[in-house]
Order: C-alpha cells, then sequence, then structure tokens
C-alpha cells in the first residue's frame, strides 16, 4: 500500500478523487484552500472557484441533483453565506450525492469569529463527520458520501485547523471510477420547494433523522476504547490526539459522527466508568446534549471555551479537577503580529487613508492588518462585503455632519464575493460615502487563488474577466476614478477630491500584489538610506515596512536627531513609498 505525508486537506482532496467525485466547487478561505487547490491537480476531476460561498453550495447542489458526487468547500464563516441554500436542501435530499466541508478556525488564526459549526449540524438536521487526523480526513470523505447515497441528504464534513494543515502518513487507496449516474429526471414534489412539498419534505427530515440515530449507535467510526475505569474521556476531531497524548490510560469515547450522536454507546459507555470528562473546543457541544441524556460529566466547569486546546491545556484542565495538581506544559511563546509584506501596495493607500481623517470601514483580506499601529488606516471590520454597507449606513445616520468623512474600503476578490449588492444599494439610495476598491489581481489573503476578475479559472484556462470600471458603473455609480496606490500624491489628491463630491464615488486601486504570479511589475532596486541626509524624524517608520528600522545612538553635528532609519537591502523590493514620504530626500 502506497503511504505519502499528507496534510489534512491534501487528505481530504486525495479522498475525494479515491472517492469518485468529480465535481467541486469552493471559495478560497483559510483553512480550507488547499483542498480545491490539491484536488484540481488530479485528473479527469472539474473543480471551480465560485463567487461566494452560497454560490458554491448552489452549483454542487445543481451537480448532486443532476445524479452525481459533489462537494462544496468553505471555511466556517462561509457556511453564513450559504446557509440559505443549505437549510433547505436538507429538507429536499440529493439526487446523487452532496458533501458540504466546513473548516472551522478555533483561535481565529485567519478569521474574525471563532463559531462552532457542529451548531449549523444540529441547526439544519444534516450528518456531520468529524476526523481527528489526515488519514481520518481521507476516509471519513468517502464515508461522507456513502452516508449522503444511503440517506437521501447532504453530509457536512467538520475539520479545524489543525487537522487541516497539520501532516502525517496517510495510506492511499485506489481511485474509485466515478459511481456518478448522471441524469435529467424530474421530481418537482420532492425538490420544488413551495410551502405545500416543503411541509411533507420536513416529515421526511424526521423519518431521515430517527433512521439516521440507529445507524450511528452502530457506525464504525464511532469507537470505544476500554482502559483505566477510574476515568473516561468523551471527545472527537483533533482533542482526541491531545488528550490521548497526555492520559493514554483513560478510557475513550471517541466520536467520529458528530450529529446524530449515538444515545445508547455514549450510556455504556458512562456505565463503564467511575467520572467522565468532555473534552471539546469551543461551545460544549456534546456536553449539552450528553447532560440533556441525564449523563453527569464535566466540560466547560474546567475548560476554556475559546480558543485551540493543546494537550498542556486538558492536563492542567483534568490535574487540577483530580487532584490539584499544576500541569508541567511551559506557557506558549510570544506571538509576532503579522504586517502587510515589503512593497505592498495597500500600505500606500491606507498611509493616505490615515492622513485623510476620514472613518474608514474595513474588510476582510490582507488589508484589515492596516489597523494595526502605526498606519491605524481603518476602524471597523465585521464580515465579507460589510464595509460598504456599513459605510453607506453611516454616512446616512451622519447626514451633512458625515459629509466627506466616510469611507469603505474592499478587496477585488472580496468585492464579487459580496460587495456587489450593497454598492448597487448605495448608488440606489445615495449616501455620499467613497467605497475604494483595492484590486491587487488575486485573492492574495488566502495565498493567490483566482477570481472571476483575474481572467483565469481554478483549472489554469483563460476565462472572461470582469471589468471593474464597467461593473461599478452598470451598478449606477458616476464617481469612478482609477488610480495608482503606489503614487501617494495622486492617491491623497483622489481620496481628498472623492470625499468632498456629491453623492457616492469609488476609486479603483489598481497594482498586482507584489506576491502575484503573474505581475508585469518587475521589483525594482533596494532603497538606501542616505546617513548624512537623514534627520531622524521617524516618517518613514511610520509606513510600518518590514525593511525598515531604527538605528539608535547614531548623531549628527548640528542636528537633533539621536539615531536614523537603516533599511535591510535583502527584504526590499524598491517600491519607492518612504522615498515618496522622506521630506529630507534621504532615501533614495
Amino acid at each position: 500500500m502506497k503511504k505519502e505525508l499528507l496534510s489534512g486537506n491534501e487528505a481530504i482532496a486525495r479522498g475525494l478523487y479515491e472517492a469518485g467525485v468529480r465535481f467541486a466547487s469552493a471559495y478560497p478561505g483559510t483553512p480550507s484552500t488547499e483542498i480545491l487547490e490539491n484536488y484540481a491537480r488530479y485528473d479527469q476531476v472539474y473543480a471551480e472557484w465560485a463567487p461566494n460561498e452560497k454560490v458554491a453550495v448552489e452549483v454542487a447542489i445543481g451537480a448532486a441533483l443532476g445524479g452525481i458526487r459533489a462537494v462544496a468547500v468553505m471555511k466556517h464563516v462561509g457556511v453564513n453565506v450559504a446557509a440559505d441554500p443549505v437549510f433547505t436542501v436538507s429538507y429536499t435530499g440529493i439526487e446523487g450525492a452532496l458533501v458540504i466541508i466546513t473548516a472551522d478556525d478555533p483561535s481565529m488564526h485567519s478569521s474574525q469569529n471563532e463559531q462552532d459549526n457542529r451548531n449549523y449540524a444540529k441547526f439544519a438536521k444534516i450528518p456531520m463527520l468529524e476526523p481527528a487526523d489526515p488519514q481520518e480526513a481521507k476516509e471519513y470523505i468517502k464515508l461522507a458520501f456513502e452516508l449522503s447515497e444511503k440517506f437521501d441528504t447532504p453530509v457536512f464534513l467538520r475539520s479545524t485547523t489543525r487537522v487541516s494543515h497539520s501532516k502525517s502518513v496517510v495510506s492511499l487507496d485506489e481511485p474509485l471510477l466515478p459511481a456518478d449516474k448522471p441524469s435529467l429526471a424530474t421530481n418537482a414534489e420532492k425538490y420544488v420547494m413551495v410551502p405545500i412539498n416543503a411541509r411533507t419534505r420536513r416529515v421526511e427530515v424526521e423519518k431521515r433523522q430517527q433512521i439516521l440515530k440507529e445507524f450511528v449507535e452502530t457506525f464504525p467510526e464511532n469507537k470505544m476504547e476500554l482502559n483505566s475505569t477510574e476515568v473516561g474521556i468523551i471527545t472527537a476531531g483533533m482533542p482526541y490526539n491531545y488528550a490521548k497524548d497526555v492520559f493514554p490510560d483513560y478510557s475513550y469515547l471517541k466520536l467520529g459522527m458528530v450529529y446524530p450522536l449515538p444515545e445508547r454507546m455514549i450510556r455504556e459507555f458512562a456505565s463503564k466508568v467511575k467520572k467522565i470528562y468532555v473534552v471539546e473546543e469551543l461551545d460544549p457541544y456534546l456536553e449539552e446534549q450528553i447532560k440533556a441524556m441525564g449523563i453527569e460529566v464535566t466540560g466547560k466547569d474546567i475548560f476554556p471555551y475559546t480558543n485551540e486546546f493543546d494537550p498542556g491545556i486538558i492536563q492542567k484542565a483534568i490535574l487540577s479537577d483530580l487532584q490539584g495538581i499544576e500541569s508541567p506544559y511551559k506557557a506558549p511563546l510570544a506571538v509576532r503580529p503579522p504586517n502587510l509584506c515589503p512593497g505592498c501596495p495597500h500600505r500606500s493607500l491606507f498611509y493616505a487613508l490615515k492622513k485623510s481623517k476620514a472613518y474608514v470601514h474595513g474588510d476582510i483580506g490582507c488589508y484589515t492588518l492596516s489597523y494595526l499601529k502605526p498606519l491605524e488606516g481603518l476602524h471597523s471590520c465585521i464580515c465579507m462585503g460589510a464595509s460598504i454597507g456599513m459605510a453607506h449606513g453611516m454616512s446616512k445616520a451622519l447626514g451633512e455632519t458625515g459629509k466627506g468623512k466616510v469611507v469603505g474600503v474592499i478587496g477585488d476578490s472580496t468585492f464579487l464575493h459580496s460587495g456587489i449588492t450593497p454598492l448597487l444599494n448605495m448608488a440606489y439610495n445615495q449616501s455620499d460615502a467613497l467605497i475604494i476598491i483595492l484590486d491587487n489581481s488575486t485573492t492574495a489573503m488566502t495565498g493567490m487563488q483566482e477570481h472571476p476578475g483575474t481572467g483565469y479559472t481554478l483549472m489554469g484556462k483563460e476565462a472572461k474577466k470582469v471589468n471593474l470600471k464597467s461593473l461599478v458603473s452598470a451598478l449606477g455609480i458616476e464617481n469612478i476614478r482609477i488610480i495608482d496606490p503606489n503614487d501617494l500624491t495622486a492617491t491623497r489628491e483622489a481620496i481628498k477630491a472623492e470625499l468632498a463630491s456629491d453623492g457616492p464615488s469609488v476609486i479603483i486601486a489598481e497594482r498586482p500584489c507584489v506576491l502575484f504570479k503573474r505581475s508585469h511589475l518587475k521589483p525594482e532596486s533596494p532603497v538606501k538610506v542616505d546617513s548624512e541626509k537623514c534627520e531622524g524624524c521617524k516618517s518613514c517608520l511610520d509606513l510600518n515596512c518590514p525593511p525598515i528600522s531604527w538605528k539608535e545612538g547614531v548623531t549628527k553635528k548640528g542636528s537633533k536627531r539621536k539615531g536614523i532609519a537603516v533599511i535591510d537591502e535583502t527584504l526590499c523590493n524598491g517600491c519607492g513609498l518612504c522615498v515618496q514620504v522622506c521630506k529630507f530626500k534621504a532615501i533614495s
């Protein structure tokens, strides 16, 4: 049997291929992105980036109704965007097979919240599997399709950041030939969700629930490991590995299916151990359901509600509860704050916005980092696409007092994901806010993925490229201008002019990401500081550009300076922003 070292995401992609899945749609979002990137490399498959997660689920539903196995992939907050079709496809069931992958992000490594999407399974009445490592991730995705076909239901597969990105040895199997049976068979009573049909299908959902509750009792991936009868741990996913690492001699009930739960198996396990801990990250999802069964367990009384677990957190909590003993694990290392890349075109834009004194509504993307000191260029960030609606709302709330003071910023991929509709609303209802589309020609934050504005598909084929200016104009915006954000003077003048204009306006800041694979812009020579001209004003430090640092103690006769700016030439790509900022012309 062939074996490879794979991450959880790579293993899921392999599992899709082995399961004979030939259709996949997704919107990139960490920690899920690599699933489709790896899946698309296999032969005889079709994969696409959708404009957003709702579209990804809808096209996957369409493919599945055509009789094939289909998958939609997204990070946890993407399920919020896709919730409308997700809840209804639970009613209709599916013709072929449909799996929805949600990659949750405990500790919010790259997210605006850390919601626990196990709740979606219970809420939508959709079965959910949760793997604990890459090998299980590969196998569980295949099981998910089998369950979808067997029970006429969509199925969730939930991963988390640590499962998605950690690597282990995975045994590979030969891929199945597609089990698809493409069909245009119609069944309006099942798939047209007008009230009379939906009421009938609602009853079918409950019938399916009862069948699933019986099935889950013998589901082989729910495993009871009986060792010491003093302590038992009920857990699922990555926390199983952490607990097993520090308490190998305890008994375990490891759940592979986290919805619905195997009540009889849980009761049996509880009868065999004296004390039970429920070890789960984020919400007390398992704990609450087990307590509702009348079983006494210890969970969030001692475990944190927030952030990822690790072996030390679990060990400390349980030892403190049992014996009052502190864990020997050391505290984590200090974190290093993230930063925009050297030469990032967002840096100059937000430097200019800070100088404008406007209130800036941010959005989801690399540019969100510009809220940090010293740039401090944006003041809010809620979710993808929200910046435009929030800027419009604030403009209306402030009226004339807010004129010339409200800005919304949004990336090109995010604009196409969920910014078009709020911009249409802005044009329709006329506010004085300024919207700036940061067009860096890619979906940069998640690793340079394509989108409808790049001119290429996930499969590498050339595609129709959205013209953002034409699109914005078609939505009803009349004041539109295009700038190069690295031209600081022109950028500041454009912002000033559009803030003073009447009605909604849009600036499109066009410059490719410095890491962009197809950029026609070649890196310039690194810039240098003339130590004789530098007056130590520290204006260049306000850019927060990684190559620029400060060297104390370098004085100059006749000057008040106490040090000089220093530029690391190995990091600098010569964007020239600091040259424009330095009023003493000390950088060249």
